[in-house]
């Protein structure tokens, strides 16, 4: 394929490099003369290990070039990857100013082009911004409407500094957003030889994953450094800590708790919290991030209070009531917090769980229940069609498969909150639905 990269900064630079070893002729654009003089003497306007190498070799095999006008670039090439700045505003919001610019001249020498073009922007950019802003600008510019000879896509680049080079070969996944089908093909088709999977989806997801995984590899560091404080307190290594920590794969170190929904509870997790931070307390070892926790999963529980009174006060039906399905363990369930914050504040509360029953109830969880929610024997229902009867709002925490089935055949004109994430609810009724993360 012949490709355009708009941008010779870091990003740009190393696709240049690369992009070449898949086969294809790139031409660099840049308004700095100084970039556009570096690549087409076979070295690097960047500083990257390998990269050199890399760019002399595509140089000197006619597969790279670089110029300063646009025009020549997009009519010698099929696609335009944008990989240009979007540096912060004052109020930390991103300056897509060059992205407009170069959209604009891009799209205007594509108005006076034959044949079927794709743009790419790679550049990091909020949710929506593909859609909402960069397409009409674009449209305008060429004449025409994406699809019509013209495809706009978003495709997220994870390079790291320092080892850019080998993370573009090795990616664990590469993530397309698309506007039409032809886009999806020509970034499959661009790629193709790379490892990993290719991940179709839309604009807006692509460029939320951008975003989340630069602050999920933040909150990360922010995660070791804090802990790795605390042990040094107490007279450890934290990196010995950490080290045993990250051989767990299956939760630790895995997809286990990255799926959003409601808040955490039970007799471990808020437990061994607040034992942590009392101990970092006792060390005068200040973590802000981590004692913050606590205080995010009570808002959590607030936001899913704050979507149920929103239509005032409604007969509401509770589905699940201890901290995860399976279990009858309530010790510090969020479920059982919210149930009380919904009867405390005067709503007419019908609860079913499975597997709670009152007359089993023993120790330290019925302690916990007579304290929370003295009369829960009032609230408990048999069965599904128990707790449904003349209710206005179903709000399901966990639900099995026959409490699931009742929810939806008695759906119909009541709202339904999603704590969980059923998709067999959410497919199968016409009732107004709405989950707490979706």
């Amino acid at each position: 394929m012949k490709i355009s990269v708009f941008g010779l900064g870091y990003v740009g630079a190393v696709s240049c490099a690369c992009l070449p070893e898949l086969g294809h002729e790139v031409i660099g654009v840049d308004t700095n003369p100084s970039k556009v003089r570096m690549i087409n003497d076979g070295q690097s306007p960047v500083v990257e290990e390998g990269i050199n190498e890399l760019i002399a070799a595509a140089v000197a095999a006619s597969k790279l070039r670089a110029v300063a006008d646009v025009e020549t670039a997009v009519h010698g090439s099929e696609v335009s990857l944008i990989s240009v700045a979007t540096p912060s505003n004052p109020n930390y919001t991103p300056n897509l100013s060059a992205v407009d610019t170069v959209i604009r001249s891009i799209g205007a020498a594509i108005a006076s082009k034959q044949g079927h073009h794709t743009v790419v922007l790679r550049s990091t950019v909020p949710p929506g911004t593909t859609e909402d802003r960069i397409q009409p600008i674009l449209e305008q510019a060429v004449g025409r409407k994406v699809g019509d000879r013209l495809s706009l896509v978003f495709n997220p680049e994870f390079l790291r500094e320092g080892s850019s080079v080998k993370d573009f070969h090795q990616p664990p996944q590469t993530v397309i957003g698309s506007l039409d089908e032809q886009g999806y093909r020509v970034l499959e088709a661009m790629y193709e030889g790379l490892p990993g999977d290719m991940v179709r989806t839309s604009c807006r997801v692509a460029e939320s994953v951008k975003y989340l995984c630069n602050v999920f590899h933040a909150m990360k560091i922010v995660f070791a450094n804090e802990a790795g404080s605390v042990l040094k307190a107490c007279g450890l290594d934290g990196r010995e800590v950490m080290r045993i920590f990250c051989k767990d794969t299956q939760l630790n170190i895995s997809p286990a708790y990255l799926r959003p929904g409601f808040a955490f509870g039970g007799s471990c997790l808020p437990k061994e919290v607040k034992g942590f931070l009392t101990l970092a307390r006792e060390k005068e070892v200040p973590i802000p991030a981590l004692a913050s926790l606590l205080d995010s999963n009570a808002s959590h529980i607030d936001r899913a209070y704050d979507m149920i009174a929103r239509d005032g006060r409604r007969k509401v039906a509770l589905f699940g009531l201890a901290f995860k399905p399976g279990t009858d363990d309530m010790r510090d369930s969020p479920l059982v917090t919210l149930a009380e914050r919904l009867i405390g504040k005067g709503f007419e509360l019908a609860i079913y769980d499975n597997f709670v029953k009152v007359s089993r109830l023993l120790g330290k969880n019925k302690e916990f229940i007579d304290r929370e929610i003295p009369h829960l024997d009032r609230l408990l229902k048999e069965t599904p069609e128990g707790a449904l009867d003349g209710v206005q709002v179903i709000v399901i925490g966990h639900a099995d498969a026959a409490a699931r089935k009742a929810i939806v055949a008695h759906a119909a004109g009541r709202r339904i909150v999603d704590l969980s994430g059923y998709a067999d609810v959410r497919e199968a009724t016409a009732a107004a639905y709405e989950g707490i993360c979706w």
